[in-house]
């Protein structure tokens, strides 16, 4: 299922076809809705009912881009759509709109460039997207202004169980959560696949709303940053450490006691699991416990190289290391 979703496209208010694949795999057990954002709130009964309501929560969107102009020439002028790095934008095969016309990022050829422009990136404004239109009436027979386009990118496992792919965040979250709704769990959950999370986690502000959970997991990629030449302290978190257990990112100061109670979970269990050594980035979790009269709520992460962007690297062992933590901290907090 990894595969399949990260190949799916779907940037924020996009996420149609990916919320389409979850559909089909959530089983004929589960009730679901779909509300006003387009967020999945399945509920998956377990062998007991809970004490405690608790939510897990993934989000379906990606980063991507959206179609602003196309010049006379017939070139497509864009904006980003959630956060990425311009270091990764330039002289990227993409596919644009519903046809899926496949285009590259190109900007001023090097050979062009005055001495100045040489030392430093272009930025998006001074990007477009070459489909090999002849012109503007060419490409307007492809592509619309407001469609929206993606990396185009294989999925590749590869090395010692590393897997490379675009869209790992967070799809990676959502295939986890569907392997946990098509098995057994020991209490009731509610499964949500939020919205929007890209561009200020917006699907799960209303889904944390229609929900009112008592306890939430959110399930994400985040940054890891162990390459040459960066020092322990910012590595952030380890390919291979298994997962990430945050207590504070720039959106959310988590609840200390749930932080504890994670780290000794895995701890007696057996699961491999580490913490964040950097306050930043930030995930649903933002939106989620400040909603209603507030939500007890915990971020458990896989370890993620070259974040959004088209080549995504994580590992398969810290992925099913982030499943198991998060079935046993759900029953925890079923119960608690």
């Amino acid at each position: 299922m990894l595969k399949e979703l990260c190949l799916l496209n779907g940037t924020s208010g996009r996420e149609k076809a990916v919320r389409d694949y979850i559909i089909e795999h959530i089983p004929s057990d589960c009730k679901y809705t779909v509300d006003r954002l387009g967020n999945i709130i399945a509920e998956k009964k377990g062998k007991h009912p809970a004490k405690n309501k608790v939510m897990l929560s993934a989000h379906m969107d990606e980063v991507g881009f959206i179609i602003t102009y196309i010049t006379d020439e017939g070139f497509l002028k864009f904006a980003n759509v959630g956060g990425i790095d311009e270091r990764v934008i330039f002289g990227r095969s993409v596919t644009v709109g519903d046809r899926n016309t496949h285009g590259v990022i190109a900007s001023k050829a090097v050979h062009q460039l005055s001495n100045e422009e040489a030392n430093k990136l272009p930025c998006v404004d001074d990007m477009y997207i070459d489909i090999g239109a002849k012109d503007k009436k060419d490409a307007e027979k492809y592509v619309s202004l407001g469609d929206t386009a993606y990396f185009n990118s294989d999925y590749l496992e590869f090395g010692d169980g590393f897997v490379k792919a675009k869209a790992l965040d967070d799809r990676m979250g959502c295939a986890i959560l569907l392997e946990i709704i098509n098995s057994e769990v020991e209490y009731d959950l509610t499964v949500c696949f939020v919205t929007q999370e890209e561009i200020g986690t917006r699907g799960a502000a209303v889904a944390a709303y229609n929900v009112k959970p008592d306890y939430a997991v959110v399930v994400e990629g985040t940054t890891a940053s162990d390459i040459s030449d960066t020092p322990d302290s910012k590595k952030v978190c380890k390919l291979g450490g298994g997962a990430v257990v945050s207590y504070m990112d720039r959106g959310t100061v988590y609840d200390f006691e749930l932080y504890r109670q994670a780290m000794q979970v895995a701890q007696s269990n057996g699961i491999k699991c580490q913490t964040k050594t950097v306050v930043a980035g930030g995930n649903d979790a933002a939106a989620i416990h400040k909603s209603g009269a507030g939500v007890k709520t915990i971020a458990v992460s896989v370890p993620t190289r070259y974040i959004h962007s088209p080549s995504c690297v994580a590992k398969l062992e810290d992925i099913q290391s982030v499943k198991q933590l998060v079935i046993s901290l759900a029953g925890e907090f079923a119960n608690d």
